[in-house]
């Protein structure tokens, strides 16, 4: 209730104060703000602090047997200066419980249900006829002082979901597990735990932890996951062993393991089972891919040209998948280009791996996409997941509750990233026509929100809200501040935060510092107002050498355009305006421009600001 009235109150001022241009906090912002957490530079304060854990994780499963037997180790550090009596658990796969989603019915197995769980050695009460939700608040028989640990040991299991979502059932012996094991919940500076149940549709805050991770399978499968493998020549055969070490310095694709050697049965090591070992240090998760019969191809990619470091590529799927045949090139590809180009910072991670699921969706270092017969498509689709690795894993986002943090950046580097790969009017209809075109002109306006209102109070347009809108604010950004000046700034956010959880307000100060610019009337406009992109060319006056325009911002967003003059013996000229023009008047301006010949008409042309009404964009002489 609380969080309804703040959106709404927000809401509310956003719009009576059209004017003001004040970037409003809300009141548990403010608070960090005040304790020196969180700084109006951007920066991390001198106070700032956030938890860790360190994860020792034992999974077990025997396809085509659906249930994962797991066990774990939590050490969990309280590095705030609160005392906890109580640690909020979240249970993410337990959003299969209920009936809906993807089509599965509702099944209690389908939850996580602890069989055991103490605390520094000390048994502790868990109800599970009660821990059936996404969040479970378990009491401490000793309250967790500031800076101290407590060392959680859980047993644990669950039935795999079927049906084409983010985690679970892939095929009966394909599974993919995500989300799979009762983790600590983030207790930050500005509101304390995350408390926000999960219902399959926004995704997931996490906290910043150290991971160790053993998987055992039957002999003969295969298991892809988060982290460095750290027993390849136990796991596997040493012709097998022998081409995955290749790979990691290879541009070419190694076929690892093909569909001949997986009906050959010779691929993996031959005990009754095997435990696959993985480590990943200072990531936000760890998800796993377990199959008998997807094949396995690798290679690598420089991604940092200061150190030589390469980055390890594969891709795990059926042999019948043409699509992902392509997968390790289209992530090499992506990988570099993200590193040297936009954000412009060198992949993190040592390792990414594309795997054929469902869901379209990102995991740290892991991939799950879907089968896609366009192979434009299906690379288009793999460099938004591969984007995601800087938003939001080498940011710590808060997804659940702003996801305009990740998925509109993650859209913005589709877009940016598809330029290189076709050209500039292919990657700009694409992204009109599978961004834009159903906002721009098929959308009910009056039904827009600021894109600040947290997700959960986002009840229409919520892929406007997330996607759309805001990765039109960073193209507009880009295009006020030039290449370089952007660049600069989105570092400065980025080394401000990276390895820590931005907030909006971090992201806005940020950028102002790193550019030297006061940018609060441009985050007001595309933040804090209920706008989209609508222009009307209501005059053009013959003045001197050339028109002046009178342009009015119908939509109400600050966003760059063109103004194309077209003469009457068939010649154009364009002027491109920068989002500054409305830095004074975001409702309406005069423009004038230069004309060397008889004119025959004047339009604005807003490229992927796609116009909501291109029909008075035009004036006719």
């Amino acid at each position: 209730m609380l969080r309804s009235i703040f959106a709404s109150a927000l809401l509310c001022f956003a719009l009576l104060q059209a004017n003001a241009q004040t970037l409003t906090i809300p009141a548990d912002v403010q608070g960090a703000y005040d304790k020196g957490t969180r700084t109006l530079s951007g920066k991390p304060g001198k106070k700032y602090w956030q938890n860790h854990g360190r994860y020792n994780i034992s999974v077990s499963m025997t396809p085509p047997n659906k249930t994962v037997t797991g066990t774990e180790q939590i050490t969990y550090f309280n590095n705030s200066p609160d005392e906890l009596k109580s640690l909020n658990m979240k249970l993410i796969v337990n959003v299969h419980r209920a009936p809906g989603r993807g089509g599965v019915a509702a099944n209690p197995a389908l939850g996580i249900t602890v069989d055991k769980i103490e605390a520094n050695g000390t048994k502790l009460n868990w109800d599970n006829s009660a821990a059936i939700t996404t969040n479970y608040m378990l009491d401490l028989a000793k309250p967790l002082a500031p800076h101290d640990s407590v060392k959680l040991n859980i047993n644990w299991h669950y039935d795999l979901a079927n049906g084409r979502g983010r985690d679970g059932y892939i095929d009966s012996t394909t599974f993919y597990l995500a989300y799979f094991y009762p983790r600590v919940s983030v207790y930050d500076d500005y509101k304390g735990w995350d408390t926000q149940p999960h219902t399959g549709g926004l995704e997931f805050y996490n906290d910043f932890n150290d991971y160790t991770l053993n998987v055992t399978v039957p002999k003969n499968y295969i298991v892809w996951a988060t982290g460095d493998l750290r027993n390849p020549n136990q796991v596997l055969q040493p012709a097998f062993a022998k081409k995955l070490q290749a790979s990691f310095t290879s541009d070419s694709t190694i076929h690892v393991a093909t569909a001949q050697d997986l009906a050959a049965k010779n691929v993996t090591t031959q005990n009754a089972t095997n435990t696959w070992t993985w480590t990943s240090r200072n990531i936000s998760d760890v998800a796993v891919a377990v199959s008998n019969h997807y094949v396995w191809d690798a290679a690598s990619v420089l991604v940092d040209d200061k150190t030589g470091r390469r980055a390890s590529v594969q891709a795990a799927f059926p042999d019948a998948s043409q699509d992902f045949h392509h997968s390790v090139q289209f992530s090499r590809y992506a990988l570099g280009w993200f590193s040297r180009n936009w954000p412009g910072v060198p992949y993190p991670f040592s390792k990414s791996t594309a795997v054929q699921g469902f869901a379209d969706m990102e995991y740290p270092m892991m991939v799950n996409d879907s089968h896609e017969t366009d192979l434009v498509f299906a690379e288009l689709v793999q460099d938004h997941e591969q984007a995601h690795t800087y938003f939001p894993f080498y940011m710590g986002i808060n997804e659940s509750r702003y996801p305009f943090m990740d998925e509109g950046w993650a859209t913005t580097l589709e877009y940016l990233i598809g330029i290189s790969e076709h050209d500039q009017k292919t990657a700009e209809d694409f992204y009109k026509k599978f961004r834009i075109v159903n906002w721009a002109t098929r959308f009910d306006h009056t039904k827009e929100v600021p894109v600040i209102t947290p997700a959960t109070e986002v009840t229409t347009g919520q892929g406007n809200n997330f996607y759309n809108k805001p990765s039109l604010s960073y193209l507009a950004l880009k295009d006020l501040l030039g290449d370089d000046l952007f660049k600069k700034a989105l570092h400065t956010y980025m080394d401000n935060w990276n390895g820590k959880h931005p907030i909006p307000w971090d992201y806005f100060n940020s950028m102002k510092a790193g550019s030297g610019k006061n940018l609060d009337w441009f985050f007001y406009n595309w933040f804090y107002t209920p706008s989209y992109v609508d222009l009307n060319l209501e005059k053009a006056e013959k003045s001197g050498n050339g028109y002046t325009l009178s342009i009015k911002n119908v939509g109400g967003f600050a966003h760059p355009f063109d103004v194309i003059v077209t003469y009457a013996d068939g010649t154009m000229e364009t002027t491109h305006l920068t989002p500054a023009v409305w830095e004074k008047n975001q409702k309406e301006i005069t423009v004038k421009v230069k004309a060397a010949k008889d004119v025959k008409s004047i339009t604005l042309n807003g490229g992927v600001f796609m116009d909501a009404n291109e029909k008075d964009n035009t004036w006719t002489a």
